[in-house]
């Protein structure tokens, strides 16, 4: 809540010389009458988010398209592209304009002068809500992952992840300077933005059509999850190139080393401690005896990739990995469901309504030269993944097809790329259009492709014995 904050303090300095107020008191009375206002506004946004996700998604389902296709298309709908319901800063910057702050001031009372701390409190309320719902599906994919496949397929997956980052990032970069004439440093960040995947939206189609457990989707999972730390490598390396001009080698050291060992540590710390997590939750006696301290581990997990510079998913991933071993698997997986269900369509309903489409407005003409060089980059962005198919090696009759294209959307973390491009300053206008229209088609187009090329006869053969498995589970949850 920067901008309640940057409010707050300013009244604390405007009258600290006055005798007699105390300034803490001011300061949370101030908060104090602002947090009915904000509890008020993040209920009516996860009222509009929990309906836009089932309407649309409900309609994407009869119209066999993956349900979270339809949570990223409600998300447009209510955001700022177009009804703009939800509470999100207007154009980068901290201007706010929603009906929802409309309502609210027609309603409850919320004056002007509340208006931007109050806007900053939910924004920043809803946002932290759908980083927990990533979370949270990171942790559910993690206990659906066979980690003994995962380390079957590592070395496909580890090549698959490097094939994926290094093609679309040399084209891209390349195809920039040479064709666009752009110069190298945005050149070099427009073509990291084209190495990112975003693990959210791929893990979430391949659970809704039932091919997380198949070789592909092992592969998938596997190379996107070491795709993300490369991706964090890579922004760490280009955003001190833009800051700098120079690349802080010590830095990348850091980011390559600290992965390593917090994917692998976690992993066989876990391992070793999986059994007395199981004695423990035997002994509680109070409610939640399984899933509460489930979710500690994978917060604790979280935590830790965080605050070492990587991302809290690895770390909630990693957790649903190592409780997936543990005797325990299939009933915490029951109980983390429904709250899954709660958590998850708020991150990929927060992901499409932060998603401005005008910048696809081709009549627009400041739009132009960028729809342009979005054109190279959405070929790059989706050929650049769809050949980490072909580097797939000793699976016979494995859908390469299906790998590259699950590689292909960009989502939350192309749109990371994309804000700290604007932020630190080096991309042009149109770049930064370019690389928002490149997100937003990899993001849409690749759920219903994933659907349609795993439709393809050569998946049948690698996945019939998964699938059964997948539907065996699916009918127990449908008859409880």
């Amino acid at each position: 809540m920067s901008s309640a904050n940057s409010m707050v303090d300013y009244a604390a300095w405007a009258i600290s010389n006055l005798p007699g107020l105390p300034v803490p008191l001011l300061a949370t009375a101030t908060e104090a009458e602002n947090a009915p206002l904000v509890l008020a506004g993040v209920l009516l946004s996860l009222v509009i988010i929990y309906f836009a996700s089932k309407l649309i998604g409900e309609i994407c389902a009869r119209l066999n398209l993956p349900p979270v296709l339809g949570e990223l298309i409600g998300g447009v709908v209510v955001g700022i592209s177009a009804f703009n319901l939800l509470v999100f800063p207007q154009a980068g910057d901290q201007t706010w304009n929603s009906l929802l702050l409309d309502f609210l001031q027609a309603t409850s009372g919320l004056t002007p002068e509340q208006t931007p701390a109050v806007a900053s409190g939910i924004s920043e309320v809803i946002s932290v809500l759908s980083e927990l719902g990533v979370i949270i599906l990171l942790f559910e994919i993690g206990l659906e992952s066979d980690l003994k496949e995962l380390i079957k397929v590592g070395s496909q997956a580890a090549t698959v992840a490097v094939v994926g980052v290094a093609v679309p990032f040399a084209i891209g970069t390349a195809g920039l300077i040479l064709l666009f004439g752009v110069p190298a440093i945005p050149a070099v960040f427009a073509g990291a933005a084209l190495t990112a995947t975003s693990i959210g939206i791929t893990a979430k189609v391949l659970a809704e059509i039932q091919r997380l457990t198949t070789r592909e989707g092992q592969i998938i999972i596997g190379a996107a999850v070491l795709d993300d730390v490369l991706g964090i490598i890579v922004l760490a390396v280009v955003a001190s190139l833009a800051k700098t001009g120079e690349i802080q080698v010590g830095n990348v050291i850091y980011l390559i080393v600290g992965a390593c060992v917090f994917l692998i540590g976690a992993v066989l710390l876990g391992r070793l401690l999986s059994p007395y997590f199981v004695a423990l939750t035997e002994n509680i006696q109070t409610r939640g005896k399984l899933i509460l301290p489930a979710f500690i581990f994978a917060l604790v997990l979280s935590y830790v990739g965080a605050a070492i510079q990587l991302e809290a998913i690895l770390g909630s991933f990693a957790a649903g990995l190592i409780l997936a071993e543990t005797e325990k698997q299939h009933e915490i997986g029951e109980q983390v469901i429904p709250i899954a269900d709660i958590f998850v369509p708020i991150f990929f309903v927060v992901v499409g309504a932060k998603t401005d489409v005008s910048v696809l407005n081709p009549f627009e003409p400041s739009n132009r030269e960028g729809l342009i060089i979005a054109a190279f980059l959405v070929v790059v962005a989706i050929i650049g993944k769809v050949v980490t198919g072909l580097a797939v090696f000793g699976q016979p009759g494995i859908n390469r097809l299906a790998i590259g294209i699950g590689m292909i959307p960009r989502g939350e973390v192309g749109l990371v790329f994309a804000g700290v491009g604007s932020a630190t300053g080096v991309l042009s206008e149109s770049l930064d259009a370019a690389i928002i229209v490149m997100v937003i088609l990899t993001t849409f187009v690749a759920p219903p492709l994933l659907r349609l090329a795993f439709q393809l006869p050569s998946a049948a053969s690698s996945s019939d014995g998964a699938i059964a498995v997948a539907e065996t589970k699916e009918s127990v949850q449908d008859s409880r």
